[in-house]
């Protein structure tokens, strides 16, 4: 028997045991080495691939594959040409329609960029059978459009209509809910929808959001933006919660997030804003306690208001005693989330998520680690009476469990005692954020009335804090004396960390990280930096940003760099101001250091003329990261910067992205042609790539 095992070959094996081998594959560069090894493997490849995104220019239509009949998921949303919609009323896009389909026959899920109407006109009478569709627009809708004409073509053809995506896609808030009434069977259908659209500047009025909860009752999932300001015609208040649990009870996933919460202004501190203070929701929670018991399903609930609730934790306490199946909780501008005797026992929840809570502090989060023992991820923003004591018991308690850390706008915890809190769980966490934040922070004086309570529990939280790291210490300790730890108790590596996301304020360097705790990351891959600020009253830089800092990151290939919220002068500055192309070359100096193979890249932008451009300095120094194979740039650039590209030498895909709302229709300046894409793509085309 041995001796027959022996000489069976791989080509021997059964087909259907190699296909359930080459599904398991998700790869796309594994599977296209797999397809050329032989013609069976690439029959068998072409097979079980179920998912293809297409890139490149629509024009060359004899490169429009035709081998991959079983593609069932189809993303096309990156292949209109610059400037022009994908498909018109022309013959031209009726033979393309008519080409799509028949290369893909099979397809259930589809994303496409819909600039105009005709897009879908053309595409849904070919794919009836589509049951997940998510659209995508960053131009602006057309005028002369009728109330919701845009989605008439999709909810008239595709019967079996499951989801719907429009969480990228620019439009109107009153052109959904009459399209949805019109066609009640497949509004019925669906089971998801996300209207969770960065865009909107107001978000959907609760008369439009009742509306389109009573137009699909089997709604399962729920992702809406709105307004819970008061102040407002349309707000959300208590009737509007009732009537959206009763009107969809079968929702297990709801996400219901204030339009200002998404702007890039969220994170501004209001702790001294009386405005602020004075802005309370109108959400009781008794009528939360309602809502709650009208949804028995629910597992994962959004709920950020940006107005002050109450009194929140009756309605959680109700919320776990009566359904345990609750996953994920995120709560934005809740005060009294904990009890006075401590928090809600949430013994099912494995994520929780807290923001702008005034009254959060130190004894809350010890109530929140020993009421929540499963939590997998904790998220803390804008909490200012937490120190770094509350959440090193927290991450003490619930070090078995807790691999992903959010930590932002907390004044009291700077970067240093950010990664210090987090010590007890540094061997084992995967995903972090924290806030570049070098300078020292204010003290707060802890929870006490007086100054001298205050300096006695001030001082006891540092006791306290010690006597846990002593123990944790002595217990490292005794680990390596007994051989259960190879590593010594000295190491400061993150050996699990693979994600880590920056936020940093302009003209902030980045050289301090590596020397606050996390320089040594083994297998950290990706990275993301968030830059944000006004760098129009800033003096001119005098150093680099330093990106090349990250040299440490032995596996880092792949980088998010978002300056899209660093406003300044794109085009000519006044006299002792400092334009955006020398903010370009300070933060972009000393990436061809890294050896990336993934970039995505937001350049910084002038609000005042609607304007995200690379500038010349920009593209000079995105040609020397020699290794990068992909490169997305969200924003516009001329086509000589483009070129500039072209040096890259495993550059395999680059797109420009106007993701920026709304994109310009008639950029003069700084646009890419229809004619000046083709030429930078046929450039691209005809490099040799080595592999």
């Amino acid at each position: 028997m041995a001796g027959t095992l022996s000489k069976l070959h791989f080509h021997e094996i059964p087909d259907v045991i190699l296909s359930n081998i080459f599904s398991l594959v998700t790869d796309t560069r594994t599977r296209n080495a797999m397809s050329l090894v032989c013609l069976k493997w690439c029959k068998l490849e072409r097979s079980t691939r179920t998912s293809l995104t297409l890139r490149g220019n629509i024009r060359d239509l004899y490169l429009l594959p035709d081998c991959f009949q079983a593609i069932t998921n189809l993303d096309l949303s990156f292949l209109s040409p610059w400037g022009c919609p994908l498909l018109d009323s022309s013959q031209y896009s009726l033979l393309l329609s008519k080409l799509l389909a028949k290369s893909f026959p099979k397809i259930v899920s589809l994303t496409i960029y819909a600039r105009n109407p005709s897009t879908l006109h053309c595409l849904a009478p070919e794919w009836p059978n589509l049951r997940q569709v998510k659209l995508v627009r960053w131009h602006q809708r057309f005028n002369n459009a009728l109330i919701g004409s845009e989605f008439v073509a999709l909810l008239e053809n595709c019967y079996s209509l499951s989801s719907l995506d429009l969480s990228n896609f620019y439009c109107w808030t009153e052109d959904l809910p009459p399209a949805l009434e019109a066609y009640p069977n497949v509004a019925a259908s669906l089971s998801r929808l996300n209207i969770l659209i960065h865009s909107l500047a107001d978000g959907f009025k609760s008369h439009e959001l009742l509306a389109i909860t009573a137009a699909c009752p089997n709604l399962r999932e729920l992702l809406a933006t709105c307004i819970f300001d008061p102040r407002f015609i349309g707000f959300v208040g208590d009737e509007t919660l009732l009537s959206i649990a009763s009107n969809c009870p079968h929702l297990s996933l709801l996400h219901l997030v204030d339009s200002t919460s998404m702007s890039i202004n969220s994170r501004v501190d209001h702790d001294h804003d009386e405005e602020y203070r004075s802005k309370y929701s109108s959400i009781s929670h008794t009528a939360l306690r309602d809502f709650f018991t009208s949804l028995p399903m629910l597992e994962d609930l959004v709920l950020d208001v940006c107005n002050h609730v109450r009194d929140i934790w009756p309605a959680l306490e109700f919320l776990n005693s009566k359904y345990p199946r609750l996953k994920s909780l995120k709560l934005g501008e809740f005060h009294g989330i904990c009890r006075p005797d401590g928090f809600v026992h949430c013994r099912g929840l494995k994520s929780l998520s807290i923001k702008n809570s005034a009254d959060l502090t130190d004894s809350s989060l010890i109530s929140i680690s020993f009421g929540c023992p499963k939590l997998t991820k904790f998220e803390i923003q804008g909490c200012h009476k937490i120190t770094e004591m509350g959440l090193w018991k927290l991450v003490c308690v619930l070090q078995r469990t807790l691999i992903d850390v959010r930590i932002s706008s907390c004044k009291n915890l700077n970067t240093q005692r950010s990664l210090q809190v987090l010590e007890p769980i540094r061997e084992r966490i995967q995903r972090l954020h924290i806030d570049c934040v070098w300078e020292n922070v204010e003290h707060f004086e802890g929870e006490s009335s007086t100054s001298t309570s205050s300096t006695k529990s001030s001082k006891l939280k540092r006791s306290f804090m010690w006597e846990e790291k002593k123990n944790l210490k002595k217990k490292s300790k005794l680990n390596n004396n007994i051989g259960l730890s190879s590593s010594s108790s000295n190491s400061r590596t993150w050996a699990k960390l693979k994600y880590l996301s920056l936020w940093i304020a302009v003209g902030e360097l980045l050289n301090p990280l590596t020397s606050s705790g996390i320089e040594d990351c083994p297998i950290l891959e990706e990275i993301q930096i968030k830059a944000v600020g006004d760098s129009r009253c800033l003096p001119r830089p005098s150093m680099a940003f330093g990106l090349s800092s990250l040299e440490c990151y032995p596996q880092l290939s792949k980088m998010n760099l978002d300056c899209s919220n660093i406003t300044g002068f794109a085009l000519t500055a006044p006299i002792g101001h400092t334009d955006l192309s020398l903010w370009e070359r300070f933060y972009l100096y000393g990436i061809g250091n890294l050896n990336l193979i993934e970039l995505n890249y937001w350049p910084p932008q002038d609000i005042d003329v609607n304007q995200r451009s690379l500038s010349l300095p920009g593209a000079g120094l995105l040609a020397q990261c020699s290794s990068l194979r992909k490169l997305f740039i969200h924003g516009t650039a001329n086509e000589h910067f483009m070129m500039f590209l072209l040096k890259i030498p495993n550059l395999r895909d680059v797109q420009l992205r106007e993701d920026y709302y709304p994109a310009p229709e008639n950029d003069t300046s700084t646009e890419m042609r229809k004619d000046s894409c083709t030429r930078f793509e046929d450039a691209l085309n005809r490099r040799q790539i080595p592999d």
